[in-house]
């Protein structure tokens, strides 16, 4: 298939997943090719063309990748009825099989938590958070469910918490997204979401160095340590906190990925004697 303002290569879209900018992506395979392989492109939600006019409204404005299992007339029409909602909606070249060929992460969706009523997963930790509290939502926002809803309340109510309103609890003792051995809250998403790449490898090494207090493991740790004792100190409200933090990962995220082998000097104009 030849690339057109209506369709988008593997390479080009896993390069806007895990950016501020990533448009939505929605899997319309059918259920037998989805229970076939039950695995999302990250940050991908499930929807059946069936339902179409019913989620397709709210989409109103927004950028869109549509998602069938080789990309061709499921996908097609879906994205296609999309454009005439006002949605600048594209499909994925290849489709999710194209997606796997390439050797892409996936998300396995049973490791996804059900979501509310509005389509969002819920989560629930500690308040004030300093390092793990703001990675591991950053990571959920921008490979798992970029509508994820956090929730900080007090350490002694989180399981209260998660019971009473249906969320998840993570980074607290004795749950299942919880530090593991050494590795901190982070590492075990990064892990169990499937989202093991190289630039998530080395950010999860700069958290886990930052925030266990093991400097030795990455070089980077330390300005990661500051800046979030930073961010803490900056904001009472912890939303306001990791909305900001939110950025502070893009950024690292981008480090990680795109420019670990660039330096910086001084430019200088004097005259070598």
């Amino acid at each position: 298939m030849s690339a057109s303002y209506t369709s988008i290569s593997s390479d080009k879209l896993s390069r806007l997943i895990g950016t501020a900018g990533a448009p939505m992506l929605i899997d319309v395979r059918l259920d037998e090719d989805f229970s076939g392989d039950p695995r999302l492109i990250p940050s991908a939600v499930k929807r059946s063309h069936l339902d179409l006019q019913q989620w397709a409204p709210p989409l109103n404005g927004q950028s869109v990748v549509v998602i069938g299992n080789k990309g061709q007339k499921l996908s097609e029409g879906t994205a296609a009825w999309l454009r005439c909602s006002n949605v600048a909606a594209e499909i994925l070249e290849g489709g999710h099989l194209g997606w796997k060929e390439a050797k892409l992460p996936t998300i396995p969706a049973d490791k996804i938590p059900k979501r509310d009523e509005s389509g969002r997963t819920v989560w629930v930790t500690r308040s004030r958070p300093k390092i793990d509290r703001i990675a591991c939502p950053w990571l959920i926002r921008r490979f798992v469910d970029p509508s994820a809803v956090f929730l900080f309340v007090t350490p002694a109510e989180v399981e209260a918490v998660a019971e009473r309103f249906d969320a998840t609890p993570f980074d607290i003792e004795n749950t299942f997204w919880s530090h593991r051995g050494e590795l901190c809250t982070f590492d075990v998403m990064v892990a169990e979401f499937g989202l093991a790449t190289p630039p998530l490898e080395r950010l999860a090494a700069m958290v886990r160095a930052a925030d266990t207090a093991r400097p030795d493991l990455s070089p980077e740790a330390p300005g990661l340590l500051a800046a979030s004792l930073g961010l803490s100190r900056m904001f009472d409200d912890d939303l306001e906190q990791l909305n900001a933090g939110l950025l502070l990962y893009d950024a690292f995220y981008r480090w990680c990925r795109d420019a670990t082998k660039e330096t910086h000097n001084w430019p200088t104009n004097k005259v070598k004697p």
